[in-house]
């Protein structure tokens, strides 16, 4: 029996990782087609029992294989579900072999019209949709399905704003990933990254062209830095995009940038801020960002100081006199926005 068992996991590539076929050709187990799809084998079984979605060919015991057709219909009730459609409304398109593409990317499988209506007018999605939005992202990348990602994580962004899409469906789907892969002992690590690769391309694609600065007197850019040690710089990209977005200059450094680089680039182009991020707290030197708050440049007579903004959990219970400290990101967008327009060029700050 042991012996079986070994033949049936070389012939799925359970002991490699690899799924495929086994020799015979009698097509996929269900465990291997789970681990393929993303989903739980229980959820093959309720398809197969509540929707008909079930395999052509059951061997010897009722085991079932699940051939290469059986998979295509799987993978299009997958993307079907993800998109937000019912599941017995993705079950009967899956099976009809209608065209899936076209009904993933329709807006209104993500959002009922009100929904979209508020959304597009600058507030809050409703809690059943974004949950709704966040699974669906979530199964995407389980499955490891970088298309239906990239897809969701454009269409959030396109239908809802860069705020409402990162507060709602970004943050929330990556936490749910983090969570999922520290509780199931290093599992699901391809998982976060995968996600976190394409939320950082989705944030650089919304981030329009930097234009030359004007001439004439202007305050500097918004600088933006991860601490030293720092490398979560996902929420510095979100700022980054939304501050181009107001067509507001910065100067994006990214992950755990050196104390002596960071002091040097103030000095060198006198921004307007200087938004240091901190994950967490052994991260977070208050000293650092007094160092950088006490920076000076220009002539003698008319020094000018940057802003600067404490971001990030790692701040919390840390004192930061004069400093900022926002709430969120529209909160950051809004105290730089009104910064930048209120600082005229060379006035000590």
């Amino acid at each position: 029996m042991a012996g079986r068992a070994t033949e049936a996991g070389r012939a799925t590539g359970a002991d490699t990782g690899v799924v495929r076929p086994d020799p015979a050709g009698a097509g996929l187990t269900t465990g291997a087609l789970a681990r393929r799809l993303g989903v739980s084998p229980t959820t093959l079984r309720s398809w197969d029992r509540r929707y008909g979605i079930g395999p052509a060919v059951r061997g010897e015991g009722r085991h079932r294989r699940w051939t290469p057709q059986d998979v295509a219909v799987l993978e299009a009730m997958c993307r079907l579900t993800s998109a937000g459609v019912p599941p017995a409304e993705a079950a009967r398109t899956a099976r009809s072999g209608s065209e899936v593409p076209e009904a993933v990317v329709a807006p209104d499988m993500t959002l009922p019209e009100a929904g979209r209506a508020r959304s597009h007018a600058g507030g809050t999605l409703p809690l059943g949709d974004v949950r709704q939005e966040c699974r669906g992202l979530a199964r995407a990348a389980v499955r490891l399905d970088a298309p239906a990602v990239e897809q969701q994580l454009a269409s959030a962004i396109r239908d809802h704003g860069l705020i409402v899409a990162w507060q709602e469906v970004m943050v929330p789907t990556l936490h749910a990933v983090g969570r999922k892969w520290a509780s199931s002992g290093d599992r699901y690590v391809e998982v976060e990254h995968l996600l976190s690769w394409h939320v950082s391309s989705a944030l650089r694609r919304h981030t329009r062209p930097l234009s030359a600065q004007a001439t004439g007197p202007a305050p500097g850019p918004m600088l933006l830095a991860c601490v030293p040690g720092e490398q979560h710089s996902l929420p510095l990209e979100a700022l980054n995009a939304g501050l181009c977005e107001r067509g507001l200059p910065t100067r994006m450094f990214g992950g755990a940038v050196p104390a002596e680089a960071l002091s040097a680039a103030v000095t060198r182009i006198g921004p307007a801020a200087v938004v240091l991020w901190a994950q967490t707290r052994s991260a977070a030197s208050v000293p650092l960002a007094q160092h950088i708050a006490g920076a000076q440049w220009g002539v003698r007579g008319a020094r000018a100081r940057t802003a600067v903004m404490l971001g990030g959990p790692g701040w919390l219970g840390r004192s930061g006199k004069g400093m900022l400290r926002p709430t969120g990101l529209r909160d950051a967008l809004d105290q730089l926005s009104g910064l930048y327009a209120e600082s005229p060029p060379g006035e000590p700050q």
